[in-house]
């Protein structure tokens, strides 16, 4: 894996917050990614996120699995906590360190692969514990990093990158997520920058379990047989010296429709992703209502997209186990070591 660190020289007027940090100081490194990619949006919309709201970037732990989604917390934040886990088991180390430290803002960098397929179970119960975090999914329906295969989120009846359809119904985590007890659920589009920034915002400041799926489009896959300019046909037909891929740059995918309006927008394979966008009337507080317009919409192929479900007065997993007001680290030795007394007396509890 490659990492590119970002210049120093920055432009010395550039607007700070208030805690005196410019846009820069919530950067990362260079992104890795191919030119285009959704996940180098949410990565910006992060960013701008943050800064905006004049959160101190040290007091971030960002925790992520393995794919194209769980590289980005790399570009953002780069003064923060973070650990990168193995593959679909961010959850456990979030859930661990948030018991630890209670005061960090913790968030969490997924993808429907890490999410829906090896790590679904560990996303379950991490929503169902309601872990203080705002986890995020880069939602692309595709291994980016193993070429394309299809993931668990991709609809059925859609085809890969060689016109091979997928046979299976969708894991759509949003509806999973709001059946299962998270108390902040909301959907958007990486090209959606003023849909994102105010939903991370709220994400973030939210006490209790945060989920957001953002449909994050894949520039990658594109080509298709039939086509000598494809990667399989000028592979099967020359003799390699070294081994290298290219991608072209593509352009960022975006898109501003209006709340209540349905806006239609062409994916790089050739077919159309349909968004629609909640309006005023739509009732937050309503879990089952959510459930069912997540599902009415998806049975007329388009994808609801905004705050779908909120609990004003969400509880979260310290709270439940009424752990104690501190961080771990906090702590000084008689607290961790009452002696036998206190041993006794929760023995005692116990008979």
């Amino acid at each position: 894996m490659t990492f590119v660190a970002k210049p120093r020289i920055h432009h010395p007027q550039l607007p700070v917050n208030e805690l005196g940090l410019t846009r820069r100081d919530y950067e990362g490194l260079v992104s890795t990614l191919c030119a285009g990619c959704g996940h180098d949006s949410v990565s910006a919309a992060v960013v701008q996120a943050c800064a905006e709201m004049a959160l101190p970037p040290h007091r971030f732990a960002k925790m992520s699995g393995i794919g194209c989604s769980s590289k980005t917390p790399s570009y953002f934040l780069d003064k923060s906590h973070g650990f990168n886990s193995v593959h679909g088991r961010m959850p456990s180390v979030a859930t661990g360190a948030n018991l630890a430290n209670r005061d960090l803002f913790f968030i969490g960098v997924s993808g429907d692969g890490d999410s829906a397929s090896i790590g679904l179970g560990q996303f379950a119960h991490i929503v169902r514990r309601r872990i203080n975090m705002l986890y995020i999914v880069d939602n692309n329906g595709t291994y980016g990093l193993t070429k394309g295969q299809f993931s668990a989120t991709n609809d059925r009846g859609s085809t890969s990158k060689k016109g091979v359809p997928n046979l299976y119904e969708p894991i759509d985590l949003v509806s999973m997520a709001l059946q299962i007890g998270a108390s902040f659920v909301a959907r958007s589009f990486s090209g959606d920058k003023a849909q994102l920034v105010p939903l991370i915002k709220a994400g973030l400041k939210h006490h209790g379990m945060a989920f957001l799926d953002v449909i994050s489009p894949c520039v990658a896959f594109n080509n298709h047989n039939g086509s000598t300019k494809s990667f399989d046909y000028v592979r099967g037909h020359s003799g390699p010296f070294v081994h290298a891929d290219f991608y072209p740059p593509g352009e960022e995918i975006t898109a501003h429709y209006d709340p209540g309006a349905t806006e239609d927008v062409p994916m790089p394979d050739g077919s159309t992703l349909r968004l629609h966008k909640l309006n005023g009337d739509y009732d937050v507080h309503d879990r089952v209502g959510a459930l069912e317009t997540v599902q009415r919409y998806q049975e007329k192929g388009e994808v609801v997209t905004g705050l779908l479900y909120v609990d004003p007065d969400a509880a979260d997993c310290h709270e439940i186990l009424d752990t104690v007001d501190v961080p771990l680290n906090g702590l000084t030795e008689a607290e961790l070591c009452p002696g036998s007394a206190a041993l006794e007396q929760v023995n005692q509890s116990f008979r």
